[in-house]
């Protein structure tokens, strides 16, 4: 693998483009959101997985990785001021229920279909023939929904996390737990704070299907990381 190989698609040169799209004309969407991550982790916490992972993908196998997107969809909840929390502002761990520093990623589903809608018809466009996309967990399951009208609808390859792919696919299968702490971990660890918790800070609840960030480990991370890289090595055998 070339670590250091430019594969982000804002970076690349005409030539460079040309280069890639006819090696494996495949396009990795990061589906990211900048969104409270617990205050031990950086708010773009979705975008800063789902990109490393897809830009290493890219730089092994082939393909080019789009900018993350930071817009999203999400559950809504309207009070009484007008105003409204989304997201984990009404999680079990968020008591009371309240607006979280730092989200500012909603939009809603139908309004997100069809942004994607409009980025797959580019991507077609612009000569890809597949195209790979994963990250925050609302988006993936829309993504997951959407990709068989899709596939029609644009005639290209869609590739995601598959009702069949649940059960083994462990990367970013939590928020701001213990998974999602150890990924960014081994992404970078001085974007982590453990001492937060130490603090008193943070619920120490903060997972959603997840275990405490306490137990998060970048050698857990790199794991993670390196699997879900073998599982996108197998779904891009026939592109």
């Amino acid at each position: 693998m070339n670590t250091s190989e430019e594969v982000r698609y804002s970076y690349l040169r005409p030539s460079q483009f040309r280069q890639r799209i006819e090696q494996k004309p495949i396009a990795y969407l990061p589906l990211g959101t900048l969104e409270w991550h617990g205050e031990h982790l950086p708010l773009g916490a979705d975008s800063i997985q789902s990109e490393a992972l897809m830009i290493a993908a890219a730089r092994a196998y082939g393909g080019i990785v789009l900018p993350p997107l930071f817009l999203g969809p999400d559950r809504k909840t309207e009070v009484n001021d007008g105003n409204y929390l989304v997201g984990m502002d009404t999680a079990k761990s968020t008591n009371p229920h309240q607006q979280l520093t730092g989200s500012a990623y909603w939009v809603s589903y139908d309004f997100f279909k069809l942004l994607i809608e409009q980025i797959l018809e580019q991507l077609r466009r612009a000569g890809f023939k597949a195209v790979f996309a994963d990250g925050h967990g609302p988006s993936r399951r829309t993504w997951r929904e959407m990709m068989p009208v899709w596939e029609k609808q644009f005639s290209l390859k869609l590739l995601g996390v598959t009702d069949a792919m649940i059960s083994s696919w462990q990367y970013m299968s939590d928020h701001a737990a213990q998974n999602e702490t150890s990924i960014t971990q081994y992404i970078d660890p001085n974007l982590v704070d453990i001492n937060v918790f130490q603090e008193g800070i943070d619920s120490p609840l903060l997972g959603v299907n997840g275990a405490h960030p306490f137990l998060a480990s970048a050698a857990y991370g790199e794991e993670v990381f390196n699997s879900a890289l073998k599982t996108i090595d197998g779904l891009l055998q026939d592109i």
